[in-house]
């Protein structure tokens, strides 16, 4: 689709275009910003927003636009179907959770001290009088960031208002002035001079061309996607290869066209044709030998004479020619080609020639098969041109020729920014937000719609329907009539067929390109701005009976994470209880649409439900099936809104170049639905044979509250495992796939000094004969560990496993590639001791400390501190526990305090170490390999995977890593089954996870689709 501008010019000497001025790409001064400035005449108003870099628009319109302004708003997440519901126990209130307060619900003879439970009920009293009132319903309505809306509204013409669902917005570092759309890949030219494109579909960054000098104006791409046309703010236009990127043809004139507004190919002649500002319409055959030129030719505009510019005086001095550093950006193309002087068609406009559409038979005055040339100007005019073989009568050298066959519009001033064509139908995009529709056959105007309050800079044709954006930020989309003709080949009444389906708020800013593509199942409505930002919005009409019966595309998926990331499930808050249920309810109902028996497993106690799921493969007998346990977690932690911490609504989907935001979308709820979707693809292949179990937990977040209990109630229930596999946890850069082995284990425990006597004045009561609760912790619990950080425990290292040969050069592997990768991750050797440190030797943490009283000069009755410990394989967790308190009391008893000590146990987890040689991880890694692929340098010395650009390693072989977290869940599963265990990261390093803008690539996303795919159907 075109792209255009909101204003248009009047030429020297030449009627007036609606009294409005255009000042062309005028040289940047030093210092600019990059936005021009706007001047505009007395009468008019002054614009809320700068218009891109490179143009200065002069308005001379009385009045002006006013500024929409925009609501946000947003729908809540549709609830399941009644016959897919699964029924989940009602659950209790229960208090905020951290490691060390799980037992703020037990009384104090349940084992907690006077003094914990006293802070814990002043805490639990301080809280609920902050707490606001929760509604009954959880709220989805958190402002995003993105307009879906136009208000107030400008256009009382009863359009819906309604946004597409907008899948992501793709940022660049300047004005997005032309769009094109292959297959593979969206490309955008920009006003940095620069086509930035992205991988169509996971909108993954590609490369960044440096294009052209200035301003790029137009990308045209043709019908069979050979080639890609780009022209800008200079008389240059450059020819590319959109699958290599390659520069083929570098095109120019001999004239001083100025900037090439509009370019569009003639696939029948082989033919470019460009509308300049100069209003001439030129032209080049690609395959004419006879324009081949040297790239050094005389006449290139980079080296020919100027007649003002290069014009001196006697004795005086030309002005010096511009050059900037990106100039030498630029690629040199391949063939030069010089357009013939006589190959033109001089003020085919009289005003510049915005547009063009190349259109087969669109009018009964030529054949049905039969090209023809359709261009738009500032003159507010339409015109279509003849194609023809012989050159123009005053020049017998030239090669084709074009001749008038009508003219549109001549009543009419307001200038012609953009154009589509469906069937002998036009429509023509206008200023003040008009769009005309006219009929080709008959020449008459059909109709002329207020579509938008800007100028319609960009139009398009797609899906049956008629797509438009215009300055305001507004894009919309309006039946049309198909092809123009019924049955018997007369007019259809077009009166009664037209009307606006929805307008919504794009950009704010003013829209300036668009494109329409279909990719796999969607059809996407591409729009870009002066915001910087291109937005890629899916809309999907009507769905036919054919495509409704495509359960499983990639769509679905999306669609699935993102109303499960919509579910607010923080399972250490108590206000988002009921969000932590709706969350299971909705997991429970998708399991089940796609084929899975469900159900809600729960105890006694306020805990969250494990979602159990159970896949049955097609194996015959069904003892012969292995059976693969996925374990994961659907609770989050909470995300704080708090000032400008999120960029985006945490609890609503958001795609941003390449990536999707969400709170848990990358822990774990991305990866769960990643492997989910995995098995329905082999459901729905015939292709699985082994039965797939998920045990997906509500509290994982909280300790694993429960779930241990639940599993062995539900033993019998789920059966025997054969492997455990799990993916949550992250590469250790953004580059290179990982596959997971060994984890610490965790203890947390707290520690509690207690005076016989209350708070006490420390000026009043205190003295030497006055032992301190805070004192003796402190002194305590400096007895834990060294000047060196050695835990001083009674065999607190014994039993830790030698590092063995093979994991030494893992070490080195790892430390290595990182370090080529970032050489400021210090030297091989520091990092790898770094890495073992945090890795697979074990430490002690003092992470905080509570007094009772308030805040002053107090002797506390009652002082605590929160200590934790990670431990490593070949520690047990109870002997740790037996040690940590025969030390703690015989160290206290050595103080020989009046006060007492006691020492609870919060929160314990056992190390995990896999066995990277055996057959779930070679399974793993065969498949992360082939998922990924081995991975070839581009010349750009990039790395190329699939036709992508993605910076990664020669080689995709995964890293085996171990990691200095605990998940609690991991080897109690191995025990408890006897089975082995393998974990996948399925993000990357900079996901965020737990941090503000949580994110995983949509790459990473539907790599681990397909890793879990070759995972489940292997094993």
């Amino acid at each position: 689709m075109r792209d255009r501008f909101a204003m248009v010019q009047s030429p020297p000497g030449l009627a007036s275009s609606a009294g409005l001025d255009k000042i062309p790409c005028d040289e940047e001064k030093p210092g600019a910003t990059g936005e021009s400035v706007i001047q505009m005449h007395e009468n008019s108003q002054q614009p809320s927003r700068p218009v891109p870099k490179n143009f200065v628009w002069r308005l001379s319109y009385g009045g002006g636009r006013s500024n929409s302004s925009a609501i946000l708003t947003e729908t809540a997440a549709s609830a399941a179907d009644d016959d897919m519901a699964v029924d989940v126990p009602v659950l209790v209130p229960r208090h905020s959770f951290d490691p060390w307060t799980q037992h703020d619900l037990l009384k104090e003879e349940d084992g907690r001290c006077r003094g914990c439970t006293k802070i814990s009920r002043a805490r639990a009293a301080a809280a609920a009088a902050q707490r606001p009132v929760t509604p009954d319903r959880p709220s989805h309505d958190t402002a995003s960031k993105m307009p879906t809306s136009l208000h107030p509204r400008d256009l009382d013409d009863g359009c819906p208002d309604a946004a597409p669902d907008q899948l992501q917005e793709l940022n660049h570092n300047g004005s997005v002035l032309a769009i094109a759309v292959s297959d593979e890949y969206i490309f955008a030219g920009t006003s940095k001079g620069e086509i930035a494109i992205w991988a169509l579909g996971t909108y993954k960054p590609v490369q960044t061309i440096q294009a052209h000098k200035r301003s790029v104006l137009c990308l045209f791409l043709t019908d069979d996607q050979k080639y890609l046309f780009s022209s800008a703010c200079e008389p240059i236009i450059s020819v590319w290869c959109p699958r290599t990127f390659n520069r083929l043809y570098e095109i120019y004139s001999t004239y001083d066209v100025g900037d090439v507004f509009s370019v569009v190919y003639s696939a029948q002649r082989e033919t470019v044709y460009l509308g300049t500002q100069t209003q001439y319409i030129q032209w080049v055959g690609l395959n004419d030998p006879s324009r081949r030129v040297p790239h050094d030719s005389p006449n290139h505009p980079d080296r020919r004479q100027h007649r003002f510019f290069d014009s001196r005086a006697v004795g005086g001095t030309s002005t010096p020619r511009r050059t900037e550093d990106h100039y030498s950006l630029i690629p040199r193309a391949e063939t030069v080609l010089e357009i013939d002087a006589g190959a033109v068609h001089q003020y085919a406009h009289y005003g510049w020639i915005f547009c063009m559409k190349i259109a087969k038979g669109p009018t009964v005055l030529v054949d049905s098969d039969e090209e023809v040339l359709i261009s738009g100007g500032g003159d507010g005019t339409i015109k279509l041109w003849k194609l023809t073989d012989d050159g123009p009568e005053y020049d017998d050298g030239v090669r084709g020729d074009i001749e008038e066959l009508m003219v549109l519009g001549e009543d009419d001033s307001e200038a012609v920014m953009s154009l589509a064509i469906d069937g002998s139908f036009l429509y023509a995009g206008k200023l003040r937000g008009i769009i005309e529709l006219w009929d080709l056959d008959t020449k008459q105007k059909l109709r002329v719609i207020k579509a938008h309050d800007g100028n319609v800079n960009t139009l398009g044709m797609s899906f049956g329907l008629l797509w438009s954006a215009a300055t305001g930020g507004s894009a919309s989309k309006h039946s049309t009539v198909h092809y123009g003709r019924d049955a018997n080949g007369a007019s259809e009444n077009v009166s009664q067929k037209y009307q606006c389906l929805s307008r919504w708020k794009a950009h704010d800013a003013k829209a300036l390109s668009s494109a329409l593509a279909t990719f796999q199942s969607d059809q996407l409505f591409i729009t870009g701005a002066n915001d910087n930002k291109v937005r890629v919005w899916r809309v999907n009409g009507m769905q036919t009976q054919a495509e409704e019966s495509i359960t499983l595309s990639q769509d679905m998926m999306i669609r699935s994470l993102r109303e499960f990331v919509s579910y607010k499930t923080v399972s250490s808050r108590p206000e988002f209880t009921e969000d932590c249920r709706k969350g299971a309810t909705f997991l429970g109902s998708l399991f089940k649409r796609l084929g899975a028996q469900v159900e809600m497993l729960s105890t006694e106690g306020p805990h969250n439900p494990v979602v159990y799921a159970k896949f049955s493969g097609k194996l015959e007998p069904a003892e012969n099936r292995k059976r693969i346990l996925f374990y994961g977690h659907y609770d989050v932690v909470p995300a704080d809104m708090k000032g400008d911490n999120w960029q985006t609504d945490p609890f609503k989907l958001s795609g941003v170049d390449g990536y999707l935001y969400g709170r848990g979308v990358s822990d774990n709820k991305g990866p769960i639905i990643a492997a989910l979707y995995a098995v329905a693809d082999l459901l729905q292949a015939k292709l699985l044979d082994s039965d797939i179990i998920f045990l997906i937990e509500g509290e994982e977040e909280s300790g694993s509250r429960g779930f241990e209990d639940i599993i062995q109630k539900n033993k019998s229930l789920i059966g025997h495992v054969d492997y455990v596999l799990l993916a949550n946890s992250y590469w250790l850069d953004d580059e290179v796939p990982c596959l997971t082995y060994g984890l610490r284990g965790v203890l947390h425990a707290t520690v509690c000094i207690d005076s016989k006597h209350p708070d006490l004045h420390s000026g009043v009561d205190g003295s030497n004969m006055i032992a301190e609760p805070l004192t003796d912790l402190t002194l305590l619990l400096s007895k834990l560990k060294d000047r060196k950080n050695h835990v001083n425990l009674p065999g607190f290292y014994d039993g830790i496993l030698p590092v063995t040969e093979e994991e030494e050069l893992r070490y080195d592997e790892i430390a290595s590639i990182l370090i080529r990768r970032n050489p400021a991750n210090g030297t091989i050797e520091a990092l790898k001791r770094s890495l073992m440190a945090r890795w697979r030797e074990p430490n002690l943490t003092i992470h905080r400390y509570n007094v009772s009283g308030p805040d002053g000069s107090l002797i506390s009755s009652h002082a605590t501190a929160n200590v934790s410990m990670r431990l490593v394989p070949g520690q047990e967790v109870d002997k740790v526990i037996d040690s940590l308190k025969s030390f703690l009391r015989e160290e206290f008893e050595a103080l020989e305090s009046d006060n007492s000590l006691t020492i609870r146990i919060d929160n314990k987890a056992e190390p995990w170490l896999g066995v990277p040689g055996n057959y779930i991880f070679k399974t793993l890694e065969e498949a992360v390999m082939a998922a990924w692929g081995p991975a070839s340098d581009d010349k750009n010395g990039n790395d190329a995977t699939n036709g992508e650009i993605t910076g990664a390693p020669k080689s995709r072989k995964p890293l085996y890593i171990r990691e200095g977290g605990s998940i609690p869940s991991i080897r109690f599963l191995e025990k408890e089954f006897n089975a082995p265990a393998a974990h996948l990261p399925c993000g990357q390093a900079s996901d965020a996870a737990h941090l503000h803008n949580e994110r995983l690539r949509m790459v990473n996303l539907l790599k681990s689709r397909e890793i879990f795919n070759a995972v489940f159907q292997k094993l």
